[in-house]
């Protein structure tokens, strides 16, 4: 991806699809390729299982992550809603990992 909100910082994008996923909006394109990762995520974050529970391990992520994201989702789709504004699951995915689980990456 040759966007540059993801130059030196590679776990972003991992972050925003772990988002995606929760709220039922990954593409299967990304869900496909994040399963091909899953051997080199779990060699780089010396974690085991599904490449969401190894991102979620290697960030220190309740279990529980899932549900609050989906909870956040729904309270800001109704607020977008409300406002004639249009949210989508990128961009609620961006600024949910930018307030809450930014990475510290140079």
């Amino acid at each position: 991806m040759n966007n540059p909100r993801y130059h030196g910082k590679p776990t972003l994008r991992l972050l925003e699809c772990y988002v995606l996923k929760a709220i039922g909006a990954l593409s299967p394109a990304d869900a496909a390729n994040l399963t091909t990762m899953q051997p080199k995520l779990a060699q780089i974050y010396s974690a085991s299982g599904t490449w969401d529970q190894i991102i979620a391990t290697s960030m220190h992520l309740p279990g529980n992550m899932p549900t609050l994201i989906q909870n956040m989702w729904q309270k800001h789709q109704q607020t977008a809603a409300e406002n004639n504004i249009s949210l989508t699951p990128q961009h609620f995915a961006e600024m949910f990992v930018d307030h809450n689980l930014a990475p510290q990456e140079a």
